[in-house]
């Protein structure tokens, strides 16, 4: 067993000084604590990705393509045999889901929907 530190330990105030986490105006806030954290907002938040975007278009596009082949030939509306439909419709699920994904973010946002910004979708 490790030995132990003698270490003078003192009791904290029990009187914080909130005051400089206030709001400088408190109407509007309602009362609540200022967090300095929070208030860095750069403009590069705002500027479009637009490589990512193109990106998770192309890929809902594909994935669109590729799930709609895969029903066509498990309906026997197309040639072909149920195991490329069941690839098919593997690897349209799979580009299918990131690209709605991005793009329901990069549309939100856009939009200007809370809590969506183009911060979210990574840069390429």
């Amino acid at each position: 067993m490790a030995s132990r530190r003698n270490v003078k330990y003192s009791r904290l105030d029990d009187i914080e000084d909130d005051e400089s986490y206030t709001f400088p105006d408190a109407d509007n806030k309602r009362g609540k604590r200022y967090d300095p954290r929070f208030e860095y907002m750069p403009k590069s938040l705002d500027k479009v990705p637009w490589r990512s975007v193109l990106l998770a278009l192309f890929l809902l596009s594909l994935g669109c393509i590729l799930l709609v082949v895969s029903v066509f030939i498990l309906t026997d509306h197309m040639g072909g045999e149920r195991s490329q439909a069941y690839g098919l419709f593997a690897l349209g699920i799979i580009a299918f889901l990131p690209g709605f994904y991005e793009t329901r973010i990069a549309y939100y946002s856009w939009r200007g929907a809370a809590g969506y910004r183009f911060a979210s979708i990574p840069d390429y």
